[in-house]
């Protein structure tokens, strides 16, 4: 009682600092913390800009750093202007852990009391004088309440002046760097003017015509390379070099979802009663008790075969390459939106998908020969009767494993889906008087419909994301992405308490443990996502969520790489910068409808390890094999297959493919700044210690080779 207790004292304490935060009281934020700035000049057309923050006694501000249930941060937004750029994020001073908050939620959230000092470094886009104008946000605290900047006031806003420049511009044609620079996120920066001096031949910035830029308009030089990346010897004494190691965990996941999918069709109206019907029918045809339970088996090994096949026909018939490509191809992403659309439609009881009758009715004919193979007709036909219920759930497994880069993903989720399908038939033949503890048929396998159907429903919107990420179209980011989640998951739990009903449902004069149970895993998924909508991490659904910078709302400083991560999007700018400032190359093949790439960047990405690498060691590289922005018109070509290039997504597949030796997504390379190998590249790697051995290994090898040199 006493943790309780204690417990309780502090979710209320809690609350209470959360209510008093922005409450008015005498003094303003603005008379608790005086800021002022200034501009010190740091390198050719840099300047170092600096903020210091000027904290009554006993008061206190806090970091930049956000958290999903914390004090509001500290926050700078400069106005958006054609005379600078952001280079790199807003450095801060180490700060002293809020014991508040380290008590309350067990958080380190970083305060700063007395004096702060904040930098930021930007790039001069002009050779005239200009002022920077630069709104801050966050709160300022003392033990029990909080003042909020903004609260019944104007939020502080300062200028910075920065005199005339001018600007080294003689080699500008030629350097990358003062090209397209990226920002703290990559691309191009959303400051970059129309023409600079800092420009090469005057390029038109790119950032205005795509998602963040990198890539759009860019003409400028090309890296010049042998493009056999491979043709080098790895130096060994550099860590693990053993390469993509074959993913089983991949294939466990697809076959673990595929049984659990043939669990959920097991407990449909189609398939459920039929378990009784034909257990009976085998140990009363049976001469004997063995010769019933080896049909049962048999029966049962029939409905596994079946599936098998289709899977493995699906793959033939597509192939690996061709099934990997249609999961990030535009129309079928849109067709499997509108088919998943419609299974959830038949699953709410507005329709059925069935087979043509003709064709059910024979095979059900061909069923009465007996034998073996009036066994498999009987399963065949268990398989086409069931359709309308097992459709849309394989469908759905098809899909979802046609989008890995193996041949033998959809044959190993049809294995999962058949034999859970499967095994209760042979169970209970074997068991027959077990068939007693099965529940009766009733209300309840319509539930299980509708539920699937609500599942469905909330998948058909990973499709359409992927679209609208592929054409930057804008109109599905993350918070409207998990607006509809959230609405689908509290309709689901709604629905299971027995307050929204469909035409084919009973009535429910009682809830059910399972349906309490379900519900509240449902409202518990709602609250779950709800944070998400104010940028938390949602890493439950990593993969199917929009990535987490593609936002309605977003700071100047953000952009359109993962964490905040300095990065291009376009191969030759990246390897001239790289080749410039003397740093390796990490090559990310990834694409906008690739799932395991957001896992990766969600998951694997963040760790201490893996992230000190990409933020402080390595140029990141970031190429959307998905990207359906049009190339320009001087830049289209025929690649080695002789397809026409003229997106940039193709663009990067097509080198991938000749270059890199791979189609599918995630594909990690590592290359010095002269294009040659570092590492044997990777694909999906989720264990983070691995994954950083890898980075490791590469850095190690690029040392190497520098002392080498030198």
């Amino acid at each position: 009682m006493k943790n309780l207790s204690d417990f309780l004292k502090k979710k209320l304490l809690l609350l209470a600092m959360l209510l008093l935060c922005g409450s008015a009281f005498a003094q303003t934020y603005t008379g608790l913390v005086k800021w002022s700035a200034e501009a010190k000049k740091s390198g050719d057309c840099e300047y170092e800009l600096t903020f210091t923050a000027d904290i009554a006694e006993h008061w206190h501000i806090y970091s930049q750093k956000p958290f999903a249930l914390g004090p509001m941060p500290t926050a700078f937004a400069f106005d958006k202007s054609k005379n600078f750029q952001l280079v790199g994020k807003t450095s801060e001073p180490k700060g002293k852990i809020d014991p508040s908050w380290k008590e309350l939620e067990n958080i380190d959230v970083p305060m700063f009391e007395g004096k702060a000092v904040f930098r930021q470094k930007i790039k001069l886009l002009t050779d005239k004088a200009f002022t920077i104008k630069v709104t801050i946000d966050g709160q300022v605290c003392e033990e029990g309440r909080c003042l909020n900047a903004g609260a019944g006031e104007p939020m502080p806003v300062l200028e910075v002046a920065i005199p005339a420049e001018a600007c080294k511009t003689a080699d500008a044609a030629t350097n990358p760097d003062t090209a397209q620079t990226p920002k703290s996120n990559g691309g191009t920066s959303s400051n970059s003017a129309d023409t600079c001096p800092c420009c090469p031949n005057g390029v038109q910035a790119a950032a205005a015509a795509t998602h963040g830029g990198g890539h759009s308009n860019y003409n400028g030089e090309e890296f010049t390379w042998d493009k056999k990346p491979y043709d080098v010897k790895l130096e060994s004494g550099c860590g693990d070099d053993a390469g993509e190691a074959e993913d089983l965990s991949s294939f466990w996941m697809i076959f673990i979802g595929g049984f659990i999918g043939g669990l959920l069709a097991l407990m449909t109206p189609c398939v459920f009663p039929m378990i009784p019907m034909t257990v009976s029918f085998f140990t009363k045809r049976s001469k004997d008790k063995k010769t019933g339970i080896r049909n049962a088996i048999l029966y049962a090994s029939s409905i596994v075969v079946i599936y098998v096949a289709l899977g493995l026909g699906i793959t033939a018939i597509f192939g690996a390459d061709a099934l990997n490509d249609m999961a990030s191809n535009v129309w079928f992403n849109l067709l499997f939106f509108v088919v998943f659309v419609i299974f959830a439609i038949s699953f709410f009881g507005a329709f059925e998908i069935t087979l043509p009758s003709g064709f059910v009715n024979k095979v059900d004919r061909a069923s009465d020969r007996g034998g073996l193979l009036g066994i498999f007709f009987m399963a065949f036909t268990l398989s086409l009767v069931s359709f309308s219920c097992t459709g849309p759930i394989i469908g759905t497994l098809l899909v979802q494993a046609a989008a890995g880069s193996s041949y033998l993903g959809p044959a190993i989720g049809m294995f999962g889906f058949a034999l859970a399908l499967a095994l209760p038939f042979a169970f209970f033949a074997m068991f027959p008087g077990w068939l007693n503890t099965l529940p009766k048929s009733g209300g309840w396998l319509n539930s299980v419909k509708i539920i699937l159907g609500f599942i469905e429903l909330a998948l058909a919107l990973k499709f359409l994301s992927n679209v609208d990420l592929a054409y930057h179209w804008g109109f599905l980011k993350r918070e409207l992405f998990l607006g509809i989640w959230i609405v689908i998951a509290v309709l689901m739990g709604v629905y299971l308490l027995g307050k929204l009903k469909f035409s084919h449902d009973s009535d429910l004069p009682f809830i059910s443990i399972p349906r309490l149970v379900l519900s509240l895993v449902c409202f518990t998924l709602a609250l779950y996502m709800l944070p998400g909508m104010w940028g938390a991490p949602v890493n439950l659904f990593s993969g199917y969520l929009p990535p987490s910078y593609y936002r309605e709302w977003k700071s100047p400083s953000s952009g359109d790489c993962p964490h905040d991560l300095m990065c291009f999007h376009n191969f030759d700018e990246g390897m001239l910068y790289a080749k410039k400032h003397n740093k390796p190359v990490f090559v990310d093949f990834t694409g906008y409808s690739c799932v395991n790439c957001r896992k990766m960047e969600d998951n694997v990405w963040p760790d201490p390890k893996v992230m000190r690498f990409l933020s402080e060691d390595y140029v990141v590289i970031s190429l959307y094999v998905d990207d359906k922005n049009p190339l320009p018109q001087k830049m289209h070509y025929k690649n080695a297959s002789g397809e026409d290039v003229k997106t940039w997504g193709k663009k990067w597949i097509s080198l991938e493919r000749e270059t890199f030796g791979r189609p599918s997504q995630p594909w990690y390379v590592l290359l010095d700044n002269e294009g040659k190998s570092l590492a044997q590249p990777r694909g999906y790697t989720p264990d983070a210690d691995e994954y950083a051995r890898f980075l490791e290994a590469g850095l190690c090898r690029y040392k190497s080779r520098q002392e080498a040199k030198n």
